[in-house]
């Protein structure tokens, strides 16, 4: 089983991508210099806005999460996983983790990208204020191709 999500969202000056174990997208409008995992503001949803499907399919300890990063000419992929134990219900937060920690704004745990890691060229046109796209696709592995949800 495979459910896709996509979230807008633009950069801020006060994007500084140094966080080594997190990354973080926000519907908040404005950053502080303390922000320093989170990388975009003014995303179109938080972690309680995901659709049912694909909450449905990120809540598997099975499942893996693959997150596209795309902001002008730059694109980078995150693999993560998905935990059993997510609750996904923070009103304005989306988090990636390097760790396993949960809480309600987690939606990738064991992610092979965090703020510190990311190209630099991308945390450069974030900074600029360029708008991002973050596409994340969560599947079960060994389900096949059994359905595709989608949620905007």
């Amino acid at each position: 089983m495979k459910a896709r999500e996509l979230v807008k969202c633009r950069g801020h000056p006060l994007v500084r991508g140094t966080h080594p174990t997190t990354f973080e997208v926000t519907k908040e409008r404005e950053l502080t210099s303390r922000g320093d995992c989170i990388i975009c503001v003014a995303a179109d949803k938080g972690a309680a806005a995901l659709s049912p499907a694909f909450r449905r399919v990120l809540a598997n300890d099975r499942a893996v999460l693959t997150t596209r990063l795309s902001a002008g000419d730059v694109s980078v992929e995150v693999r993560s996983r998905g935990s059993a134990a997510f609750t996904l219900d923070h009103p304005t937060d989306l988090v990636w983790r390097r760790s396993g920690f949960v809480c309600g704004r987690t939606v990738g745990i064991h992610s092979d990208f965090v703020a510190r890691t990311l190209p630099r060229e991308l945390v450069r046109l974030l900074r600029q204020g360029e708008e991002m796209v973050v596409e994340l696709v969560a599947e079960l592995p060994g389900d096949g191709e059994k359905s595709e949800q989608r949620g905007s």
